[in-house]
C-alpha cells in the first residue's frame, strides 16, 4: 500500500485490504465450516462489485485519458496496475482457500460435490433424465461465424465456450451455451448419506457433444466477463430522473468488459478467442484454478441438517425499552428509544411505520428510502397509510447503486397507491435514514421520528451492525420537517437546530468538533475522539485527525474497510489507533464521540467521512442527548474499541495485525453485545410480569 504521498492510502488497495480480511475469516479455523464457506462467497461477491464500480470508473478514466491523481498520489493507470497485482494474488489465495481447505473439509462433513466419473447408477439415471428432459430442450448453443454478430454476453452470468474443428480444417470454430441462472448451478442428487450435489457446467461439459451430432468438439470451458458499472446519470442530458436512470441500466448491460474470467485448464486457443470476442486483454484475464464464481457455493451455506457447521443462532431480541404489548407512539413520547441491530429486534421500527398506517391521529408520515427488502413491510406500511388517505411523502433514490431497478418498481407502487413520491434530487443522492409521523393530538402537532445509520431493509436488519433513534425530541423532529421541506422544494438548505445535513454543513461541524477538542486539550482538559464508521477517505477530516494528533488528541478509530489515514507515525499520527472489525455481521453504524472535557457529545449518522458523503449526497447526523441513550452508545463504542477476538490493528505501513487480548481479558464485541441483549430482554421480560402481577394477600 505505499504511496507516492506517504500521508495517506490509496483508497483501492485499503479496500483489497478489508477484502483479504473478510478472506481470512474463511482461513480461521475457529469458524464453523459452513461460515468459512460464506466468508469465502462473500469475498467473491465483494469482488465482483469492487471490478463493476471501482476497477470500471479506473478504467472508463484511463480510456478517457484522464491523469488526476488519487489522494495518495496514484494516476488511475498506475492504480490499475497495483490493483490487478492485488486482486490476482486474492483470486490465488481465494482458490488456495476452496480447494485445499474448504472443499476437503465439506467431503469429510458429508457434504460433497460429484464429478461425473465418481456418479452412482442412480445418480447417473437422475443426470441422464435431467439432461435430456430439460437441459438440452433448455440451454440453446450459439454458434459464432464471421458473418452473424455476437450474441449479448451478460455481466457475471455464467456461459461454457465450446471450441470444434472448423468448416475448413485449418481453423477453430467457437460456440456458446449460457448456462442457467444462478440458482440451478448447484443440482441435488439423491444420495443415501449426507449431501452431494453436481454443477450444472459438469452436465453440461459431459453431453457437450449432443449438441454437436458428427463434429469434432476439441474443447469446453467455463467464463464469464464482468462489465463496467460505473455509470452514472447525465441528469442535464435525461428528460427525467426515472428515464435517465433506465437508460444507465441499458448501458450497463452492453458497456465494456473489464475483466474477463476463464477456467485454468483452458487452452491458449481458445482463451485467445474468448479475448478478441470481448476485447479483453491479457491484464485483464484471470484463469481460475476451481469454479468459476466461488460466491454461487453461498446457496450451500443455508442447508438443513449441518447446524453444527453453522454459527451458534442468535435471534433477534426484543428492545428492553419497548414493550410489545403496548401501543409504540406513548412509548416514544416517554422516553427516546436506542436501537442497536442486529442484537435487538428490527421490528420496533417496523411498528412504528405499521401502527402509523392505521393511527387515525396520524395525518402524514414521510420517508426516505434507499434500499429496502423484496415485498417490504415498510413499503407495505406506506402504501396502506396512502390508501387510508393520509399524506404520504417518500424519497425514493432511483440512484442507489445495484437497486435502481427495484426502486423504480416501488416507486410506481407507492405512487399507484396514492403516495407522494419523490425521485431524488438532481445531482445528488438522498442517504439519510430518516422518518417522519405527525400525528394531531389533543395539545395540537405532535412530531414523532425515527434516525438511522442503516437502512429501512427488514432482511439486512438481522446481519448489519446499526444504530437507530425513536424520538419525539420537539428539535430533532422540527429538523425533519425541514429536511423532507429541503429535499422537495429543492430551496437552499440552512443550519437546522440540532440535526446536521450534509452536503453543506456536515463536514465544517465535524472540522468544528475536532477543533474544540483540540482547543480543549490545549486548556488542560484530555482531549479524546472516537469514532466508528465504514471509511475514512476524505483529506480534509484526515488533515485535521492528523492537526489533533500533533496537539495530543487521543484518538481511536473502528473503521470497517477503506481507511486511507495513515496511523502511528511520529510527529503526524503518533496519537492515532485505527482497528477494524470482521467478525459474523457487517459492521455498519456510524457513530462519532468527542469527550469535550468530560461532557461527552455523541452523535450517530447516515454518513462515512468520504468525499462523496460530504459533498455529492444528503445526509445527516444528530446528536445523542438522552442519558440514557448517550452513556449507552459511550459503552457500545468502548466495547468496540475493546474488542480482542475479531479486530485487526491498522499499522502505519498499511499491513493490519490481529489484536491480541492480554490474559483473560479477551473481547468479543459482537458476541458481548449479543449477551447484553438477552440479559436486558430477560431483566425486562421479568420487570413486566412483576408489574402485572396480581396482587395476592398476605395469608
Amino acid at each position: 500500500m505505499a504511496s507516492e504521498k506517504e500521508n495517506y492510502f490509496n483508497r483501492e488497495l485499503s479496500w483489497l485490504q478489508f477484502n483479504m480480511r473478510v478472506l481470512n475469516e474463511a482461513y480461521n479455523p475457529a469458524t464453523p465450516l459452513l461460515e468459512r464457506l460464506k466468508f469465502l462467497a462473500i469475498t467473491a461477491s465483494n469482488l465482483d462489485e469492487f471490478f463493476m464500480v471501482r476497477v470500471g470508473g479506473l478504467h472508463t478514466a484511463c480510456k478517457s485519458g484522464r491523469r488526476r491523481r488519487d489522494i495518495s498520489g496514484l494516476t488511475p493507470h498506475r492504480q490499475l496496475q497495483a490493483i490487478q497485482r492485488k486482486a490476482r494474488e486474492m483470486n490465488r489465495y481465494e482458490y488456495n482457500c476452496f480447494n485445499t481447505i474448504i472443499e476437503p473439509e465439506l467431503i469429510a462433513a458429508g457434504i460433497e460435490r460429484v464429478t461425473i466419473e465418481k456418479l452412482n447408477p442412480g445418480q447417473h439415471n437422475f443426470i441422464f433424465d435431467l439432461f435430456n428432459e430439460e437441459l438440452f430442450s433448455c440451454l440453446t448453443p450459439i454458434r459464432l461465424t464471421t458473418h452473424s454478430r455476437p450474441p449479448l454476453i451478460h455481466s457475471l452470468a455464467l456461459y461454457c465456450a465450446v471450441r470444434m474443428q472448423g468448416d475448413d480444417e485449418r481453423s477453430d470454430g467457437l460456440a456458446l451455451i449460457a448456462l442457467q441462472p444462478e440458482e440451478r448451478r448447484i443440482i441435488d442428487l439423491p444420495t443415501q448419506r449426507g449431501y452431494q450435489f453436481i454443477l450444472i457446467e459438469d452436465v453440461v461439459k459431459t453431453n457437450i457433444k449432443s449438441w454437436f451430432p458428427g463434429q469434432k468438439v476439441k474443447e469446453c470451458v467455463c467464463f464469464r466477463i464482468t462489465r463496467n458499472a460505473d455509470m452514472a446519470v447525465q441528469e442535464d442530458e435525461a428528460p427525467d430522473l426515472l428515464s435517465g436512470m433506465e437508460e444507465v441500466l441499458e448501458e450497463r448491460k452492453i458497456s465494456d468488459c473489464i475483466r474477463l474470467e476463464v477456467e485454468a485448464v483452458a487452452s491458449g486457443t481458445i482463451v485467445k478467442m474468448l479475448q478478441n470476442l470481448v476485447n479483453a486483454d491479457n491484464s485483464q484475464t484471470y484463469l481460475q484454478d476451481g469454479p468459476i464464481d466461488l460466491k454461487a457455493f453461498m446457496a450451500l451455506t443455508g442447508l438443513s441438517g449441518f447446524e453444527h457447521l453453522k454459527f451458534e443462532v442468535w435471534p433477534p431480541l426484543p428492545n428492553p425499552m419497548v414493550d410489545s404489548k403496548s401501543e409504540l407512539i406513548p412509548q416514544i413520547r416517554e422516553c427516546d428509544i436506542l436501537l442497536h441491530h442486529p442484537y435487538e429486534s428490527f421490528d420496533p421500527v417496523v411498528r412504528f411505520l405499521e401502527e402509523a398506517s392505521i393511527d387515525p391521529s396520524v395525518i402524514a408520515i414521510k420517508q426516505v428510502l434507499y434500499r429496502t427488502s423484496r415485498n417490504s413491510p415498510i413499503v407495505n406500511a406506506l402504501k396502506k397509510a396512502a390508501r387510508r388517505g393520509k399524506a404520504v411523502t417518500v424519497l425514493v433514490e432511483l440512484k442507489a447503486r445495484f437497486d435502481e431497478e427495484r426502486n423504480i418498481e416501488e416507486a410506481a407502487e407507492l405512487e399507484l397507491a396514492g403516495a407522494q413520491v419523490i425521485y431524488g434530487v438532481k445531482g445528488f443522492k438522498t442517504h439519510a435514514k430518516i422518518c417522519l409521523v405527525v400525528r394531531r393530538e389533543h395539545c395540537g402537532i405532535v412530531r414523532y421520528a425515527h434516525f438511522g445509520t442503516g437502512n429501512y431493509n427488514d432482511v439486512t436488519a438481522r446481519i448489519y451492525g446499526d444504530i437507530g433513534l425513536l424520538t419525539c425530541n420537539e428539535d430533532l423532529c422540527a429538523d425533519a420537517a425541514a429536511f423532507f421541506n429541503i429535499i422537495g422544494a429543492h430551496t437552499q438548505p440552512r443550519p437546522m437546530r440540532k440535526a446536521v445535513m450534509a452536503p453543506l454543513y456536515l463536514r465544517d461541524r465535524l472540522v468544528e468538533l475536532i477543533d474544540l477538542e483540540i482547543e480543549m486539550h490545549r486548556k488542560g482538559s484530555r482531549g479524546r475522539i472516537s469514532a466508528k464508521m465504514n471509511s475514512l477517505v476524505d483529506q480534509v477530516l484526515i488533515d485535521k485527525l492528523y492537526e489533533a494528533s500533533c496537539a495530543g488528541v487521543k484518538i481511536d478509530l473502528n473503521v470497517r474497510g477503506i481507511c486511507c489515514l495513515v496511523p502511528g507515525v511520529k510527529g503526524l499520527s503518533q496519537n492515532i489507533r485505527v482497528t477494524s472489525i470482521v467478525g459474523r455481521y457487517l459492521e455498519h453504524a456510524r457513530i462519532f464521540c468527542f469527550r469535550h472535557g468530560g461532557n461527552d457529545k455523541v452523535y450517530i449518522s447516515s454518513a462515512d467521512w468520504m468525499p462523496r458523503n460530504l459533498d455529492r449526497r444528503f445526509e445527516l447526523m444528530i446528536p445523542i442527548e438522552s442519558e440514557s441513550c448517550r452513556h449507552r452508545i459511550l459503552e457500545i463504542i468502548k466495547v468496540y474499541l475493546s474488542d480482542s477476538e475479531k479486530s485487526s490493528i491498522l499499522e502505519s505501513d498499511g499491513e493490519y495485525t490481529p489484536v491480541r487480548a492480554r490474559g483473560d481479558k479477551a473481547i468479543h464485541a459482537q458476541e458481548l453485545f449479543y449477551r447484553q441483549a438477552c440479559e436486558s430482554s430477560t431483566q425486562a421480560a421479568r420487570r413486566r410480569t412483576t408489574r402485572f402481577e396480581p396482587h395476592r394477600p398476605a395469608t
